[in-house]
């Protein structure tokens, strides 16, 4: 699990273009949105896709997406659940 949060990390941080943020800045159960990171609609939507095309999962629900983007530990709890 911690390899995937890992390799989560340095996702995000490649598809959102967060140059001046490193893995270690990203805390496990830091809030994505709103909180230290500060990530906004139009990445989340860039979050979506990441996620179809680099794990295999979709996310088509915007009600469970706001609890899956919650946290690096929310969103590493939602890939190995729904992970084909």
């Amino acid at each position: 699990m911690e390899n995937l949060k890992e390799d989560l990390k340095r996702q995000i941080i490649e598809a959102l273009n967060l140059e001046d943020l490193t893995v270690a800045d990203i805390a496990d159960d830091a809030a994505l949105f709103g909180g230290e990171i500060g990530l906004d609609s139009i990445d989340a939507l860039e979050l979506i896709v990441m996620l179809e095309n680099v794990y295999g999962v979709k996310l088509n629900n915007p009600e469970v997406g706001k609890q899956v983007f919650h946290s690096i530990n929310s969103l590493t709890k939602f890939i190995e659940e729904n992970k084909k």
